[in-house]
């Protein structure tokens, strides 16, 4: 299994350490027990970028601390297409479907509202960023807290987790 994580900091407000986020990625989805190869985004944005991708995708104004797009639909390489290389009708890829990654999806997070969410959270900043990395992990791989009893298991995967594999910097 590989999980390759691709981290940026696309905003100037706060410092990011992407590889310490993109190590706690890929640890949360290995212990999620993702099994394939998988590609997931983890973007660090700027409050008006997270407030345009919030309106557009969810119709809400506003920015927020953490996004997760997951990508849901199963590939289909059926019929011809010049993007897959098909065969023609039917015939699909001609190499192993197993050297093509899975797209998990995206994780954007926005460290400007994660610093406002720590200080009223009573938490580091890194402590936050560290939840909403997790967070947003576990909406990838089908959690959510849309219902009481989703929210309490999706809060206690969240402290397990963070309890495994995160650790504050010293």
């Amino acid at each position: 299994m590989v999980v390759d994580v691709f981290a940026a900091d696309e905003q100037s407000e706060r410092t990011i350490d992407i590889a310490r986020w993109a190590t706690l990625a890929r640890a949360v989805l290995g212990a999620q027990g993702v099994k394939e190869d998988v590609e997931v985004s983890l973007l660090f944005v700027d409050e008006p970028t997270i407030a345009e991708l919030r309106e557009r995708f969810l119709g809400e104004e506003g920015p927020t601390d953490v996004l997760a797009f997951p990508i849901d639909e199963e590939r289909d390489y059926g019929g011809r297409s010049p993007d897959e290389g098909g065969t023609g009708p039917g015939g699909g890829l001609s190499s192993d479907e197993s050297d093509i990654p899975l797209l998990l999806g995206d994780v954007v997070v926005c460290p400007s509202v994660a610093a406002r969410n720590a200080v009223d959270h009573g938490v580091s900043f890194d402590d936050e960023v560290a939840l909403l990395v997790v967070h947003g992990l576990l909406h990838l791989v089908g959690m959510d807290h849309g219902m009481d009893e989703e929210a309490e298991k999706m809060e206690r995967r969240e402290r397990e987790l963070l309890a495994r594999f995160y650790r504050p910097a010293s």
